[in-house]
Protein backbone atom coordinates (compact mmCIF):
# COMPACT_ATOMS: atom_id res chain seq x y z
CA UNK A 1 0.00 0.00 0.00
CA UNK A 2 1.37 3.77 -0.65
CA UNK A 3 -0.02 6.58 -0.01
CA UNK A 4 0.58 9.99 -1.45
CA UNK A 5 -1.22 12.78 -2.57
CA UNK A 6 -4.37 13.10 -4.83
CA UNK A 7 -3.53 14.13 -8.31
CA UNK A 8 -5.93 14.38 -11.11
CA UNK A 9 -5.23 10.73 -12.34
CA UNK A 10 -6.96 8.87 -9.37
CA UNK A 11 -10.34 10.70 -9.81
CA UNK A 12 -11.73 7.78 -11.15
CA UNK A 13 -11.10 5.66 -8.52
CA UNK A 14 -12.35 7.97 -6.23
CA UNK A 15 -15.79 8.20 -8.40
CA UNK A 16 -15.75 3.98 -8.02
CA UNK A 17 -15.14 4.28 -4.22
CA UNK A 18 -17.95 7.40 -4.03
CA UNK A 19 -20.59 4.91 -6.32
CA UNK A 20 -19.65 1.76 -4.10
CA UNK A 21 -20.76 3.91 -0.82
CA UNK A 22 -23.41 5.22 -2.63
CA UNK A 23 -22.47 8.75 -2.52
CA UNK A 24 -23.86 10.29 -5.65
CA UNK A 25 -22.20 14.76 -5.12
CA UNK A 26 -18.47 13.54 -6.91
CA UNK A 27 -19.70 10.94 -9.50
CA UNK A 28 -22.52 13.63 -10.56
CA UNK A 29 -20.02 16.29 -11.66
CA UNK A 30 -16.53 14.73 -11.98
CA UNK A 31 -15.18 18.25 -13.17
CA UNK A 32 -16.71 19.50 -9.57
CA UNK A 33 -15.58 17.20 -7.49
CA UNK A 34 -11.68 17.16 -8.77
CA UNK A 35 -12.26 21.13 -8.19
CA UNK A 36 -13.29 20.34 -5.32
CA UNK A 37 -10.80 17.74 -4.16
CA UNK A 38 -7.73 20.10 -5.01
CA UNK A 39 -10.04 23.98 -3.95
CA UNK A 40 -7.78 26.10 -1.35
CA UNK A 41 -7.34 24.68 2.26
CA UNK A 42 -8.47 21.23 1.21
CA UNK A 43 -6.11 18.01 1.83
CA UNK A 44 -7.28 14.81 -0.34
CA UNK A 45 -5.06 11.74 0.07
CA UNK A 46 -4.84 8.46 -1.70
CA UNK A 47 -4.43 5.04 -1.08
CA UNK A 48 -2.98 2.71 -3.82
CA UNK A 49 -2.52 -0.75 -4.05
CA UNK A 50 -0.72 -0.76 -7.26
CA UNK A 51 -2.69 1.91 -9.47
CA UNK A 52 -5.53 0.53 -7.79
CA UNK A 53 -6.77 3.58 -5.47
CA UNK A 54 -8.19 1.71 -2.82
CA UNK A 55 -9.18 4.32 -0.40
CA UNK A 56 -8.97 8.56 0.13
CA UNK A 57 -9.89 11.38 2.57
CA UNK A 58 -10.94 14.44 1.95
CA UNK A 59 -10.13 16.98 4.70
CA UNK A 60 -11.22 20.76 4.61
CA UNK A 61 -8.92 23.04 7.22
CA UNK A 62 -8.16 26.29 8.09
CA UNK A 63 -4.39 25.58 8.39
CA UNK A 64 -3.86 26.16 11.95
CA UNK A 65 -6.69 24.95 14.28
CA UNK A 66 -8.83 23.18 12.61
CA UNK A 67 -10.37 20.26 10.29
CA UNK A 68 -12.76 18.48 9.20
CA UNK A 69 -13.11 15.27 7.62
CA UNK A 70 -15.54 15.79 4.71
CA UNK A 71 -15.64 12.14 3.25
CA UNK A 72 -13.19 9.34 3.48
CA UNK A 73 -13.93 5.63 1.81
CA UNK A 74 -11.77 2.38 1.97
CA UNK A 75 -12.44 -0.09 -1.07
CA UNK A 76 -14.75 -2.99 0.82
CA UNK A 77 -11.76 -5.57 0.05
CA UNK A 78 -9.58 -3.54 1.69
CA UNK A 79 -11.10 -2.89 5.13
CA UNK A 80 -9.65 -3.55 8.48
CA UNK A 81 -6.36 -3.75 6.89
CA UNK A 82 -4.97 -0.01 8.48
CA UNK A 83 -5.86 1.85 5.17
CA UNK A 84 -8.49 4.40 7.01
CA UNK A 85 -6.02 4.69 9.82
CA UNK A 86 -2.98 4.98 6.99
CA UNK A 87 -4.71 7.55 5.24
CA UNK A 88 -5.82 9.88 8.25
CA UNK A 89 -2.09 9.47 9.59
CA UNK A 90 -1.09 10.93 6.76
CA UNK A 91 -3.68 13.60 6.12
CA UNK A 92 -3.48 14.83 9.75
CA UNK A 93 -0.35 16.95 9.22
CA UNK A 94 -0.58 18.06 5.82
CA UNK A 95 -3.67 20.09 7.09
CA UNK A 96 -2.03 22.05 9.62
CA UNK A 97 -4.35 21.89 12.19
CA UNK A 98 -4.55 20.94 16.17
CA UNK A 99 -7.63 18.93 15.49
CA UNK A 100 -10.10 17.01 12.98
CA UNK A 101 -14.18 17.00 13.34
CA UNK A 102 -15.92 14.52 11.60
CA UNK A 103 -19.97 13.10 11.28
CA UNK A 104 -20.00 9.14 10.41
CA UNK A 105 -23.66 7.28 10.44
CA UNK A 106 -21.49 3.99 9.28
CA UNK A 107 -18.03 3.70 11.22
CA UNK A 108 -17.87 4.50 14.86
CA UNK A 109 -16.29 1.92 15.78
CA UNK A 110 -13.21 2.62 14.07
CA UNK A 111 -13.37 6.41 14.88
CA UNK A 112 -13.35 5.99 18.48
CA UNK A 113 -10.10 3.82 18.08
CA UNK A 114 -8.50 7.47 17.71
CA UNK A 115 -8.05 9.03 20.94
CA UNK A 116 -10.95 11.74 20.82
CA UNK A 117 -13.59 13.35 21.93
CA UNK A 118 -17.16 12.91 20.90
CA UNK A 119 -19.74 16.10 20.86
CA UNK A 120 -22.85 16.03 19.42
CA UNK A 121 -23.30 17.09 15.28
CA UNK A 122 -25.83 18.24 12.99
CA UNK A 123 -25.66 18.22 9.16
CA UNK A 124 -27.70 21.56 8.12
CA UNK A 125 -28.76 21.54 4.36
CA UNK A 126 -30.03 25.12 3.79
CA UNK A 127 -32.52 25.93 1.24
Amino acid sequence: MNITQYEHAHLAGILALCEAEQWPSFPADPKRAHKVLTAPGVTTVIALDGDLVIGFAYLQSDGHIQAHLSQMAVHHAYRRKGVGRALLEYAAPLTGAQRIDLVTDTAEAFYTSFDHRALSGFRIYPG
